[in-house]
């Protein structure tokens, strides 16, 4: 669904209509558990890079760049070619491409599994693969990138242990593939979330988010 005609589903339904229900726990209380395998925090501060796909990058980026120890969060594309990596054809489905998002953090202050477990608890529903709330699509598919064996190794055990732990109702569907190219976005895409609050899709799909990030990792929230 575009976004324009999401905006108008929006309107009837109520702007405010299920706003929390984000996730496949939504009626468990069970909390997404830390990783067992994870690397381990850094000594010295440096830089390393993520890249994620659940949905609307829009909403992924805000999560993103209110994570301590993120340096910055830029939407984008991945999966797809250079040649495609453009809104209005993503849109299509068609390209191969994910609205993705690319994460640069400092190793030193959060690891790669918590932000994992960023990804996984509030960012997005991660048993929907090609559908996250009112978007659907190839391009809405829920996807971890991974830039090195130890991403993949970390994501593909984190993936295997909530599964056995059943904390959704479902088995999750995010794919875990090597990352080949991350496209930024058109810059009217970027810190979309922070520049327009006020947008019925922002305050209906994604300020909540940003809401249960602040409630549900307070130590590692930040309200820049």
């Amino acid at each position: 669904m575009s976004r324009s005609l999401t905006l108008i589903a929006l309107a009837f339904v109520g702007l405010f209509a299920g706003v929390t229900a984000w996730n496949a726990r939504a009626a468990s209380a069970t909390p997404v558990p830390a990783p067992m395998q994870d690397a381990t925090l850094a000594s010295a501060s440096s830089q390393q890079t993520a890249v994620f796909a659940g949905g609307c990058f829009w909403g992924i980026q805000a999560v993103f760049q209110h994570v301590k120890g993120v340096v910055s969060a830029t939407s984008g594309y991945s999966g797809g070619s250079a040649k495609t990596a453009e809104y209005e054809i993503v849109s299509t489905g068609q390209t191969g491409h994910a609205e993705s998002v690319q994460v640069v953090f400092d190793p030193s202050k959060i690891t790669y599994g918590e932000l994992l477990r960023i990804f996984f608890s509030v960012a997005h529903d991660p048993t929907e693969l090609n559908r996250q709330g009112p978007d659907e699509g190839t391009q809405y598919r829920s996807v971890i990138f991974f830039s090195s064996d130890e991403q993949k190794q970390i994501a593909s055990a984190y993936i295997t242990q909530l599964n056995a732990a059943k904390v959704f109702r479902k088995s999750i569907a995010t794919q875990v593939v090597p990352l080949k190219a991350f496209y930024p976005a058109e810059e009217y895409h970027q810190n979309y979330a922070t520049l327009h609050p006020n947008n019925p899709y922002i305050a209906y799909n994604d300020a909540p988010k940003v809401e249960h990030l602040r409630q549900e990792f307070p130590d590692l929230y930040t309200g820049k």
